[in-house]
């Protein structure tokens, strides 16, 4: 939670500077809530908590049993854009960037590093959003895509199997969404955002002499932000 909490305090005094920076005397008067044309920047700290499971790992075309592995959590700043097209509907945009590592488990765990990566998780939702005075909570659906890079084998099955690559196919999955923003005052919201993402896909680690391990899996991470948010109009900027 502290690791939460700082990244938070930084997301926040960025947007802020950023903000303040590139609209100045512009933004004279406040816009009314969720009106079209508004828009909402901001910056959250995000814990990702991965809940991996493994559907099947096999080598050369031959199952494992009772293979498993541990995807690390991570705590990460998020960047979030949401424009709003009516009243109460708008779509929201996130990204950021996050890195795990990879533990054997099961029959596995002898093996101890499966290897890393790092992954940038475009999220994209429709939401819903509901005027309640002060608070202001919303629902919404949308897609993830999941693009992974600098793949690393882990040392414990380059030593045990002579792995000498990893790769993570891109993966493209559903997004549940649902928070709520805490007016301020003066156009600044704290904001409050949870997100379910269910996505599936391969991992192939390439081994010396041309063989194959193959691992299925299901990285359905829940996504838990808070963080400081500001309402903008377009005109305010252009």
């Amino acid at each position: 939670m502290f690791k939460i909490l700082k990244t938070v305090t930084l997301a926040a005094g960025l947007v802020g500077a950023a903000i303040l920076g590139g609209v100045g005397h512009g933004q004279a008067s406040e816009p009314s809530w969720s009106q079209p044309g508004n828009l909402m920047i901001g910056m959250r700290g995000v814990y990702l908590a991965t809940q991996e499971s493994i559907n099947s790992v096999k080598l050369n075309g031959v199952a494992i049993a009772g293979a498993d592995a541990d995807v690390s959590e991570a705590t990460i700043p998020e960047l979030d854009i949401t424009y709003f097209l009516t009243n109460s509907l708008a779509v929201e945009v996130i990204c950021c960037v996050s890195y795990h590592r990879v533990t054997g488990e099961g029959t596995l765990v002898g093996l101890g590093s499966l290897g890393d990566t790092w992954v940038i998780p475009l999220t994209i939702t429709a939401q819903y959003h509901m005027d309640m005075g002060a608070i202001k909570p919303y629902v919404g659906a949308g897609v993830t895509a999941a693009i992974f890079f600098n793949e690393d084998e882990g040392v414990g099955i380059r030593s045990a199997l002579g792995a000498q690559s990893m790769e993570i196919d891109p993966a493209i999955g559903f997004a549940a969404n649902a928070g709520v923003d805490f007016s301020l005052g003066h156009g600044w919201y704290a904001n409050v955002d949870v997100k379910k993402i269910w996505l599936n896909t391969d991992v192939t680690w390439t081994l010396a002499g041309g063989g194959k391990v193959v691992a299925d899996v299901d990285l359905d991470p829940l996504v838990v932000g808070v963080g400081l948010r500001k309402r903008l109009n377009l005109s305010d900027l252009f």
